[in-house]
C-alpha cells in the first residue's frame, strides 16, 4: 500500500461491475465524489483482479475490483459511508463505455491511528484470512465476532494483501425444546397442525435471526418427541454466541407464549467449520492411527465418538485424546489410536462444543490386513553360491524398512535389497562349508521377512530353508573323492626327493581343536571369555566368527603359539544380547581348517545405568507417603523388588509404551521414624537368578512444621533444600516411548521449588546417548558407526535451537563424541565429515553461552571435545585421495596421505574472513621423509574454539587465536618438528606465548602448556610458532611465563649444562682423591665416618647428575620417549637425590652429635649401620612408595619430562619436602657450629680470637654450605610467581656447581687429604712428614693443648686447659672425640 507521509486513514472498499467489453475501467466517476474541497486528493490503485466469469458471445463478464482509498482527515470516514450506502445499483457507465455497469459497492476494510499505531479493521460480514492472522500481529477490538474465527483486527495493513474477506455462509443445524406435550400430528407434515407449527416459528426465527451477520433464510425441518424439540435450519455467516443469544431472546419475544419456547435449550450444529484429517491415508493392522480435528473456534471441550461401536471415546492403554489451542487462533484435537484392528474401523465423530454451538465433522476410516506372499520352503546347498528368498506385500504401501530375521540351530546372514515402489524384499543368502558342518544336512532355519509400516503395523512371512551341507551330498563325494585320488597320484610321481605321500599327509593334518568347556550362560553386563586351544602350532591364521559368518573383530580376542600348541581367547568385559549366539574358533593352515564351536547364552538383565529411578531424592511429612518407582526400556520377565534396609516390598509392574515401571507406595507410619533418612533400592532378578541394584533412592522423613515448599512432583521440601530428579519424571514434558535425560536440580525458596539447575538432556539426543553407550559394547561396533554418525550428525542439526539453551544436551553430545572416538576403526571421508558437520553446530557462536553455562559447572567438556576430534582425526584413512578437504563456517580440515619420496613440504592454510583469523601449518619435507609410506597427516583448525577452552589455574592466560590440530596417523619414531603462523589480535598486549592443550594438566581436565614450544618470529599481525611435538596449538598472553626463546632461559640452560657437566667431572675426581687417601685419613673413627657420608654423597650425587642429564637430553633433544625407560630414569633420579639428601642429613647430624654430646661413644658399627639405614634405607622406602602409589594410573611421572608428576598427584612432593626439611635442619646444625665457634678460648688475645673466629665461620660456611645442601634453600624463592631472575641464576649456579664445591670444600681443602697427597706424590715430602708424625705421635699429640692445629679447635667446643697424655692406648677415645671438628670440618 503507497501511503502518504502522514497518513490517518485509509479503508478499502470492493466494486463489483459487469461489462460486455474489454477490462478498461475508469474510475474517475466513482472516486471523484470522495475528493472533498481542499484537502490532498484521494490516491486510488487497481490491486488486483480478483474473479472473472466469462462467456460465450456478448454475454456479459462480471469483475470484482478492490480500491484503497487513503487520507489524512478521519472526520471524512462516516460520510464517505453514508454516500455509498445511499447509492442506487445498478449505476451504468458513461457515454464511452455503455456496456459496463456498477452492481454493488461494499466497504471491506477501515485502518485507523490507535497511539503510535495503526489499526486496519474487517467490516461486518468480513474477516481477515486466516494465514494472515496467523502471521500478522493481530489487536483486540470492540465487537470483533466469535473468538477464533480468523480474526477482525490487524495492527498495520498488508503491504500486498488480500485485505478482509467475505465470510462463508454456514448452515447451522438448530433446534429448541417447546415445554408443551407432544402431538402425534407433529409426525404428519401434511396435518394442519405441523403447517401451524411451522409457520408461526418460521416468522419468529425469521424476525429474531435477521439480525445475525450475512443472513439468508431459516426453515423448520421437522419435529421430534422429548416434550417438542424442533429442528430447524439457519443459513448465514458464523455468528458470535453474544450476538446468537441476542438473536434467540428476538425469536422468543416474537413467538406466541403458549408455545412455551425454552431459552435454555437453544443448541446449533455446523459441520463445514472443522478440518478432518487421518493421518495415515492407507491403515494397516498395527498401525498408530492419528486423527486430526481443527477448528478455528477457540474450545478444548472435544469429544470423540465411535459410531459403530456407538461409545464416547475415553483415553486408555490404546486410545489417546489430547486437544490444544494453537497460537490463539485455533483448536486442534487429536485421537491417537495405538496398534489399530480391524474392529477400530468405521466412522468417527469429532465434536467441539462452545456455548450453545456444536461444531461437528465426520471420517471414516479403513483398516487392512497386511499380506505377505512368499515361498515357505526353500533348501540351499552349502556350496558357496548365492540363494535368494524373496517376499512381497499385496498391498502397496509407505513401507518404511522390511526386516529380515532368522531361527534356528545354524545362524548364515544374507543381504537385503527392497523394492519400497513394488513392495518387494530379496535376501540374499551365500553359505560355506564352515557354516555348514558335516553332520548338520537337513538342518532347517525359519527366515522371516518382516514388513514395517511408517507408523508401526507389522506383517511377516516364515520361509523354511533346510541347508545342506556339501559333504552329505551323495554327487558332490564322489566328485571329491575323484579330485583326491587325482592329488595323490601326482604327488607320488613328483615324489623323487624322498618324501613320501604319508610325510605329505602328516604336515597337512588337521589340529585338534578343544574349547572351553560346558555352557556359557552370562547375563547382561557381566564378562565371558572362551579359551580354543589346537595341539598344533604351524597355523597361518587363527580367528574367530559367529555362526552367521561375521567375523569377531581381532581386539576381541588373543593368540599365542607354543612349542606343542596355541590357544586363542576371545574376552567380552561387558556382555549384552548382541553376544548371544554360536561362536566358532578357526584355525587355518593353508587350505585346511580346524574348528571348535561354542554357544553363549545372554539373558536379559538391564545395567544399572539403564535403570531409572524416581525420586532420586525426595522428603515427605513424618506420617505422609511417597511413591517410588524404577523405569526400564523393555518389557521382560523379571522378578523386581524395593528393599530397604533389611525390608523387602513387592513391585507393581506398568507398562507404559516402551517404557515399564515398577512402583511401590511407602508410608511412614510410625512416629519413631522421624525424623530420618531412608534409602530405597529396586533389585532386578532375571531368569538366571542373576541380579542387579538400581541406584539409591533417598527419602527424608521431616517435621511438618518445617516443610513449606509442597509439590505433587517434585515432593514437599524445608527453605533451602536442594533436591535432584531426573529430568523425565519432573514438571518437563517427555514420552514414554522417546524419554529425555539428564538430572534438574530444585531449591526450595519461599513457598515455591525452583530450578536453581537444569542439566536435561533433549529427546532425540538421549536417545542417541543410549544408543552409543551400547554401541561401543557391540560386537558390530564397526558397521554400525557410519550410520550412527550420520545420525548423530543430522539429529544435531535438527536440534540446534535446544542445544543453545541446554547444558545438558550439549554435555550429551561431547560424551558421545567422546565414546565413539574410542572405538579403534577407521575412519572415513565420509565419517569425518558428519563428525565435523556434528562439531560445527555445538562450536557455533549461538551455542558459546551454553559452553560456558557448561563451564561453570566444573567439567572439561572443551577438553574433552578436543581430545575427540584427534582421535577421529588419527583414526582418518583418506582412501585413494592424497588431499581432501573439509570446510564448514566453525572448523575446517585438511589432510594429505604421504606417499615414499614426497617432494614438498606440508603446508596447509585455514582463513576465517567472518571472524578475522587465519593461521596456517608447514612441515618441512626432510621431516616428512622420516613418516612411513601412506601416512596421514590431518590438521584440524577451529576459530571459536579458544573462547571455551579453559584458562590457565590463575586465570591469566588466554588463547588469542586460532586453535589448531595436527595428528599423524603413524606413531613417531625421530624427533620431529612442526611450524605454524598464527593471526596475533592483540598487537597491544603482552609478549606472546607459543603453547599446545596439553590433556593431562590439572588432573586430566587440560591446560595450556609451553614446554617443547617457542615463538620463532613475531612479525607484524602475525606469529611463527615452533614446536617438536604434534597435538593442538595455539598462542597465549602471559604476564609470567618467561618466553622459552628468551635470554634468561637460554643463560639458565648453559648453566645448567655447563655446571653439571663440572660437577659430574668434579666429583669423579673427588671419588678418585678418596680412594688415593682412604687409608691415610680413615685412621680414628670420626675421620672414617666423615669420609664415609662423602664418598656417598659424592657417589650418589654423580649418579643422580649423569641420570638427570640423560633424561634432560632426551627431552631437549626430542628423543622418542619409552615409557618404561622414562619411569626407570624417574625412579633413579628420584631415589639418588633423596640419597644425596639423606647422606647430607647423616653427616649434619653426626657433626651435631660430636658438638653436643663430647664424651658420648657410639662404635663404628652402629655408627656405619645407622648412616646407611638413613642414607640409602629412608630414600628407598619413599621412592617405592611413590611408584607404586603413582605407577598403576599412570601418574607417576610427567608426560613431557622424566621427572615426578605434579599436575596430576603431586608425586614432586615426594622428593621436595624430604629435601626441604633436611635443608632445614641442616641449617639448623650450622647454625649451632657457629655458635660453638664464636666461644673465646681462654689466653687468647681479642684481635688474634676475632680473626680465628672469622676465618673458622668462613671455613665452616664454605664447607658446610654444599655438603649439607644448603644451596636448595635458594629453590624457596623460585617456587612463587613473578620471583626476580637473580633468584634463578643463583640457585641454578648454586646446584649445578654443587660437585665442584664439594671436591674444592669437602675434598681438597682437608688438612689431612693435603698431606696424605703430598706423602702419597714426593718421596722426600713423604719421608719427612713421615718423620714428623711419627715424632708428634711420641712426644706431642696432634689434638694436645701445645698444638695450634688443636687449640683452634678446641675452641669449637669451647675447651681450654691442659690434656695430661699418658698413653695414647689410654686416651684413644677421648682423642677421638676431642679431634671431632677437625674430623668433620677439616
Amino acid at each position: 500500500m503507497k501511503s502518504p507521509q502522514r497518513t490517518t486513514l485509509c479503508f478499502v472498499f470492493i466494486v463489483i461491475y459487469s461489462s460486455q467489453s474489454t477490462l478498461n475501467l475508469n474510475l474517475e466517476p466513482i472516486v471523484h465524489p470522495l475528493i472533498l474541497s481542499e484537502h490532498a486528493p484521494a490516491e486510488e490503485e487497481l490491486l488486483r483482479q480478483k474473479r472473472a466469469v466469462a462467456g460465450s458471445g456478448p454475454a456479459s463478464e462480471e469483475y470484482t475490483v478492490e480500491i484503497e482509498i487513503s487520507f489524512e482527515n478521519a472526520s471524512f470516514l462516516e460520510p464517505i459511508k453514508a454516500y455509498l450506502n445511499n447509492l442506487s445499483f445498478p449505476i451504468h457507465g458513461n457515454s464511452t463505455d455503455l456496456a459496463a455497469s456498477m452492481l454493488s459497492v461494499e466497504m471491506t476494510t477501515v485502518c485507523r491511528p490507535v497511539g503510535s499505531e495503526i489499526w486496519c479493521s474487517c467490516e461486518a460480514g468480513y474477516r481477515w484470512p486466516w494465514e494472515r492472522c496467523l502471521h500478522n500481529l493481530t489487536c483486540q477490538e470492540h465487537g470483533s465476532s466469535f473468538s477464533g474465527h480468523g480474526c477482525r483486527c490487524l495492527k498495520g495493513l498488508p503491504p500486498n494483501g488480500p485485505f478482509c474477506q467475505l465470510q462463508g455462509d454456514v448452515i447451522l443445524r438448530m433446534s429448541v425444546r417447546l415445554n408443551v406435550a407432544f402431538p402425534e400430528d407433529l409426525k404428519n407434515s401434511s396435518s394442519a397442525l405441523y403447517r401451524s407449527y411451522r409457520t408461526d416459528l418460521e416468522t419468529a426465527f425469521w424476525k429474531g435471526y435477521r439480525i445475525l451477520p450475512g443472513f439468508k433464510f431459516v426453515t423448520v425441518t421437522g419435529f421430534r418427541p422429548g416434550s417438542v424439540v424442533v429442528k430447524y435450519e439457519v443459513r448465514t455467516t458464523t455468528p458470535s454466541p453474544e450476538l446468537m443469544h441476542k438473536a434467540n431472546e428476538q425469536v422468543l419475544q416474537n413467538l406466541n407464549q403458549t408455545y412455551k419456547m425454552d431459552y435454555n435449550s437453544f443448541q446449533a450444529v455446523t459441520s463445514n467449520e472443522t478440518k478432518f484429517s487421518v493421518i495415515p491415508e492407507t491403515i494397516f493392522e498395527g498401525d498408530t492411527v492419528t486423527l486430526v480435528c481443527e477448528t478455528e473456534v477457540l474450545s478444548s471441550n472435544v469429544s470423540w465418538y465411535h459410531v459403530e461401536r456407538r461409545h464416547d471415546i475415553q483415553n486408555s492403554s490404546r486410545f489417546s485424546v489430547y486437544t490444544s489451542i494453537l497460537n490463539n487462533l485455533t483448536s486442534v484435537s487429536h485421537l491417537t489410536i495405538d496398534n489399530v484392528t480391524q474392529s477400530d474401523a468405521g466412522e468417527y465423530i469429532c465434536k467441539l462444543i462452545l456455548d450453545i454451538f456444536e461444531f461437528e465433522s465426520r471420517k471414516k476410516i479403513d483398516v487392512t490386513p497386511i499380506k505377505i506372499s512368499a515361498n515357505e520352503e526353500t533348501k540351499v546347498m552349502c556350496d558357496n553360491n548365492p540363494i535368494s528368498l524373496n517376499c512381497c506385500s499385496e498391498k502397496n504401501g509407505n513401507w518404511s524398512n522390511v526386516e529380515w530375521k532368522q531361527e534356528g540351530k545354524i545362524n548364515i546372514p544374507g543381504i537385503p535389497e527392497t523394492d519400497m515402489d513394488s513392495s518387494c524384499s530379496r535376501y540374499t543368502i551365500k553359505a560355506d562349508g564352515t557354516q555348514c558342518p558335516s553332520g548338520s544336512s537337513g538342518t532347517r532355519v525359519i527366515y522371516t521377512c518382516e514388513f514395517i509400516s511408517a507408523h508401526g503395523a507389522r506383517g511377516s512371512k516364515d520361509i523354511e530353508v533346510i541347508f545342506t551341507s556339501v559333504g552329505d551330498n551323495s554327487s558332490h563325494k564322489r566328485e571329491v573323492h575323484e579330485f583326491l585320488r587325482h592329488v595323490m597320484e601326482m604327488s607320488t610321481v613328483q615324489s623323487t626327493t624322498g618324501n613320501s605321500l604319508e610325510t605329505s599327509k602328516a604336515q597337512e593334518q588337521q589340529a585338534n581343536v578343544t574349547i572351553t568347556p560346558g555352557p556359557i550362560s552370562v547375563s547382561e553386563g557381566q564378562n565371558f571369555s572362551i579359551k580354543c586351544i589346537s595341539d598344533v602350532s604351524n597355523f597361518d591364521e587363527v580367528y574367530w566368527n559367529t555362526s552367521a559368518g561375521i567375523k569377531i573383530y581381532q581386539r576381541f580376542y588373543t593368540k599365542r603359539r607354543y612349542l606343542d600348541g596355541a590357544e586363542s581367547v576371545l574376552t567380552v568385559r561387558t556382555s549384552t544380547r548382541e553376544w548371544n549366539g554360536t561362536y566358532h574358533c578357526i584355525f587355518r593352515y593353508k587350505n585346511s581348517y580346524s574348528m571348535a564351536t561354542k554357544d553363549v547364552i545372554v539373558h536379559p538383565l538391564p545395567l544399572q545405568s539403564d535403570i531409572m529411578v524416581d525420586p532420586l531424592e525426595a522428603a515427605i511429612p513424618c506420617k505422609g507417603f511417597h511413591s517410588f518407582q524404577c523405569c526400564i526400556g523393555e518389557d521382560e520377565d523379571y522378578k523386581v523388588t524395593f528393599q530397604m534396609d533389611s525390608l523387602s516390598f513387592p513391585a507393581a509392574k506398568e507398562v507404559n509404551g516402551k517404557q515399564v515401571c515398577y512402583k511401590y507406595n511407602f508410608k511412614a507410619n510410625l512416629d519413631s521414624w522421624c525424623p530420618r533418612n531412608v534409602e530405597m533400592f529396586c533389585h532386578f532378578t532375571n531368569a538366571a537368578n542373576n541380579s542387579v541394584w538400581s541406584p539409591s533412592m533417598k527419602l527424608y522423613l521431616v517435621p511438618g512444621g518445617n516443610i513449606t515448599c509442597q509439590d505433587p512432583i517434585i515432593g514437599v521440601g524445608e527453605p533451602g533444600k536442594v533436591i535432584q530428579k531426573l529430568c523425565q519424571f519432573s514438571h518437563i514434558p517427555s514420552s514414554s516411548s522417546n524419554p529425555i535425560g539428564g538430572i534438574i536440580t530444585y531449591k526450595c525458596e519461599g513457598t515455591q521449588w525452583k530450578v536453581k539447575r537444569n542439566d536435561c538432556i533433549s529427546a532425540s539426543i538421549n536417545s542417541l546417548l543410549h544408543l552409543a553407550k551400547a554401541l561401543i559394547q557391540s560386537p558390530s561396533q564397526d558397521e554400525k558407526l557410519p550410520t550412527y554418525l550420520q545420525n548423530l550428525s543430522i539429529s544435531t542439526g535438527k536440534v540446534e535451537h535446544e542445544i543453545r539453551s541446554s547444558p545438558g544436551s550439549l554435555g550429551a553430545i561431547i560424551d558421545i563424541l567422546d565414546l565413539l572416538s574410542m572405538i579403534p576403526t577407521q575412519v572415513n571421508f565420509k565419517m569425518m565429515s558428519h563428525v565435523l558437520s556434528t562439531v560445527n553446530v555445538i562450536l557455533g557462536k549461538p551455542v558459546l553461552s551454553t559452553w560456558k553455562s557448561l563451564r561453570q559447572q566444573q567439567t572439561n567438556g572443551s577438553s574433552q571435545l578436543l581430545d575427540s576430534v584427534e582421535r577421529f582425526s588419527r583414526a582418518f584413512q583418506s582412501g585413494d585421495s592424497t588431499f581432501l578437504s573439509i570446510a564448514q563456517s566453525n572448523v575446517q580440515m585438511r589432510s594429505i596421505v604421504i606417499k615414499t619420496g614426497y617432494p614438498h613440504n606440508y603446508k596447509e592454510s585455514f582463513v576465517f574472513s567472518d571472524l578475522d583469523l587465519w593461521g596456517n601449518v608447514i612441515i618441512d619435507k626432510h621431516q616428512l621423509e622420516s613418516l612411513q609410506s601412506d601416512t596421514s597427516i590431518v590438521t584440524v583448525a577451529f576459530p571459536t574454539l579458544k573462547a571455551i577452552l579453559a584458562p590457565d589455574v590463575q586465570e591469566k592466560d588466554f588463547a588469542d587465536s586460532l586453535v589448531m590440530t595436527t595428528t599423524v596417523s603413524h606413531n613417531i619414531t625421530t624427533p620431529f618438528r612442526i611450524s605454524m603462523t598464527f593471526k596475533n589480535n592483540n598487537l597491544a598486549g603482552r609478549g606472546p606465548l607459543c603453547v599446545f592443550w596439553n590433556f593431562n594438566l590439572a588432573n586430566y581436565t587440560g591446560g595450556w602448556d609451553s614446554s617443547g614450544c617457542y615463538v620463532e618470529e613475531v612479525n607484524g599481525d602475525s606469529i611463527s610458532c615452533t614446536c617438536d611435538h604434534l597435538t593442538s596449538f595455539s598462542i597465549l598472553m602471559s604476564p609470567d611465563s618467561p618466553d622459552p626463546g628468551s635470554l634468561l632461559k637460554i643463560l639458565l640452560d648453559i648453566i645448567s649444562y655447563i655446571g653439571l657437566g663440572f660437577s659430574i667431572l668434579s666429583l669423579a675426581a673427588c671419588l678418585v682423591v678418596e680412594a688415593v687417601v682412604w687409608k691415610s685419613v680413615t685412621k680414628n673413627r670420626t675421620s672414617y665416618m666423615r669420609h664415609i657420608c662423602i664418598v656417598n654423597i659424592t657417589a650418589s650425587l654423580l649418579v643422580a647428575d649423569i641420570w638427570f642429564i640423560v633424561a634432560a637430553a632426551i627431552h631437549d633433544h626430542h628423543y622418542p620417549l619409552n615409557e618404561t625407560a622414562c619411569v626407570a630414569a624417574t625412579f633413579f633420579i628420584h631415589f639418588f637425590y633423596l640419597s644425596v639428601f639423606f647422606w647430607m642429613l647423616t653427616l649434619g647430624l653426626m657433626l651435631f652429635y660430636r658438638l653436643v654430646f663430647i664424651l658420648h661413644d657410639t662404635s663404628r658399627s652402629i655408627q656405619k649401620a645407622i648412616a646407611f639405614s638413613l642414607g640409602y634405607g629412608c630414600p628407598l622406602v619413599i621412592s617405592v612408595i611413590t611408584v607404586g602409589a603413582t605407577q598403576p594410573q599412570d601418574v607417576y611421572t610427567r608426560k613431557n619430562a622424566c621427572w615426578l608428576n605434579w599436575e596430576d598427584t603431586k608425586a614432586l612432593l615426594a622428593f621436595a619436602i624430604p629435601a626441604l626439611i633436611i635443608v632445614v635442619i641442616n641449617v639448623t646444625v650450622t647454625i649451632v657450629v657457629i655458635t660453638k665457634i664464636l666461644r673465646p678460648s681462654i689466653g687468647d688475645k681479642p684481635s688474634r680470637q676475632e680473626k680465628s673466629s672469622l676465618f673458622q665461620i668462613s671455613k665452616s660456611i664454605g664447607v658446610l654450605t654444599p655438603l649439607l645442601g644448603l644451596t636448595w634453600g635458594f629453590g624457596l624463592a623460585t617456587v612463587f610467581q613473578g620471583s626476580n631472575a637473580v633468584f634463578h641464576i643463583i640457585f641454578t649456579l648454586l646446584n649445578a656447581f654443587q660437585g665442584l664445591f664439594i671436591l674444592l670444600f669437602g675434598c681438597l681443602w682437608d688438612q689431612k687429604v693435603q698431606e696424605a697427597l703430598l706423602n702419597k706424590f714426593s718421596l722426600s715430602r713423604w719421608s719427612s712428614q713421615h718423620s714428623k708424625s711419627t715424632s708428634l705421635g711420641s712426644s706431642t699429640p696432634v689434638f694436645s693443648m701445645s698444638s695450634p692445629i688443636s687449640r683452634k679447635f678446641n675452641n669449637l667446643f669451647g675447651k681450654t686447659g691442659t690434656y695430661n697424655v699418658s698413653t695414647p692406648e689410654a686416651t684413644s677415645s677421648s682423642l677421638e672425640n676431642s679431634s671431632s671438628a677437625y674430623s668433620l670440618l677439616n
